[in-house]
């Protein structure tokens, strides 16, 4: 079980951390002095492995964080997404995207990128990959911002999480994609709730991820099997874990902060796939709804949908034995009643742009926030309600981590392979390996 007192994400944690950071001071227990010295005026160069629409976001978002850096190679499997973002992001920096900017494209893109002198490397692929990019940065000594979520099944997790203590030894920044954590109006409710206790002990969460669904991109002529699906992710389970995993994990991750980052205990879960039943959208459900078991008789409940034209909603309910706390940050509600009447009233801002402000910030302090196992965690606990769902088996926590079969091809990818789509799972008879 996480102790939430130390782990890297806890409430008081970030924020000691990040006030540290910010007001120059020193943190306890803090890492090693990577960037302090001479290194202090470097020019950092970042590259961005994974080029797309969040992936050109962050790029745009970190260039804009540090005066003193330049983008100094973009990666894709595809060169026209890689030719995409490097024009777009050139017309936003100018100053700082030049035309001698590398350009990687390929299967073996992340290789060449950690090959050259990068300082900050920005993975943004499909979360399949991000647990052996992560690792290949980190034995290559590079400072990461990872998107969320970093692994779609077990062994990526077990993966990451090997790779995320061998960053913290080495002193690495390791900044999070779960962008709720570093808005303004989340933290102050989360810490009425974890430190002000203004709601009492936490019994249940509810949380909701309600939504139409996103793009589909037709096959084209000449497309492999394997280029077809890298495009379409989102609808192949090996690709994104499901849209639990890989889209309301923020829901999961806020579950997750307010039961302070403790492990589950199981989860049990219901879903499966009744609007989106066309070849289009590979194996994926379209529903879930799972409940979690925390220590000390708390329950999380998820309930997540990609639905065109259903009702669209994403909040969170968090009960206490003192009075409730509801949140709803697309509508901008954070309030607590009960005991303790609140309601959050203070600035605004940019949580995208808050992430790389305070993480360039720490690695200019010399510093560097390090956030991989929390973004391991809340990712497991997304895994952990996936396999409940798909198996429609109580599944313990203990056992989902030692889950030995991963959702990926065997084999090294290659352009010619036959990828046939998956099966849709079926509770009952999906089993774990």
């Amino acid at each position: 079980m996480n102790n939430p007192s130390t782990h890297p994400l806890s409430r008081r944690t970030f924020i000691s951390q990040s006030a540290a950071v910010l007001g120059g001071t020193a943190i306890a227990g803090g890492f090693p002095n990577v960037l302090r010295g001479a290194l202090e005026d470097k020019k950092l160069k970042i590259a961005l492995v994974g080029c797309g629409g969040r992936g050109s976001g962050a790029a745009n978002q970190a260039l804009t964080a540090d005066s003193n850096c330049m983008l100094s190679a973009v990666a894709d499997v595809v060169s026209d997404q890689a030719e995409t973002a490097l024009k777009n992001l050139k017309a936003s920096h100018a100053d700082k995207v030049g035309d001698d900017v590398q350009k990687f494209v390929g299967l073996d893109a992340i290789d060449k990128v950690l090959a050259t002198d990068v300082d900050v490397v920005l993975l943004t692929t499909p979360p399949a990959f991000r647990a052996e990019h992560f690792e290949k940065a980190v034995k290559a000594g590079k400072h990461v911002f990872t998107e969320k979520p970093v692994a779609t099944d077990a062994p990526g997790y077990r993966r990451f999480m090997a790779a995320a203590r061998m960053s913290r030894e080495k002193g690495l920044g390791v900044q999070s994609g779960f962008c709720w954590r570093a808005n303004f109006a989340e933290r102050a409710t989360f810490e009425q709730i974890l430190e002000k206790k203004s709601i009492g002990d936490v019994k249940a969460y509810y949380g909701t991820y309600l939504g139409g669904s996103p793009w589909v991109k037709p096959r084209k002529e000449g497309w492999t099997d394997l280029e077809y699906q890298l495009r379409n992710w989102l609808y192949f389970a090996w690709l994104s874990g499901d849209h639990l995993v890989e889209q309301a994990i923020h829901t999961v991750d806020k579950m997750s902060w307010a039961f302070g980052d403790v492990d589950p205990i199981q989860a049990v879960a219901v879903g499966g796939r009744q609007q989106r039943v066309e070849e289009q959208y590979g194996h994926v459900w379209d529903h879930f709804a799972v409940t979690y078991d925390y220590p000390g008789g708390a329950k999380g409940f998820i309930f997540c949908r990609q639905q065109a034209g259903t009702y669209n909603e994403n909040a969170d309910h968090i009960i206490g034995t003192k009075g409730i706390a509801k949140i709803n940050g697309f509508g901008n509600v954070h309030a607590v009643q009960g005991e303790t009447t609140w309601k959050y009233d203070g600035p605004k801002n940019d949580m995208y742009q808050t992430e790389h402000d305070e993480f360039f910030q720490s690695l200019r302090a010399g510093k560097p926030l390090n956030y991989s196992a929390n973004i391991a965690h809340s990712t497991m606990v997304g895994i952990l309600g996936r396999m409940a769902g798909y198996t429609g088996k109580a599944v313990t926590w203990e056992d989902a981590i030692k889950v030995e079969e991963g959702l990926a091809p065997e084999g090294p990818l290659t352009w010619d392979m036959k990828l046939p789509v998956p099966e849709v799972a079926i509770p009952g008879r999906f089993k774990l390996a």
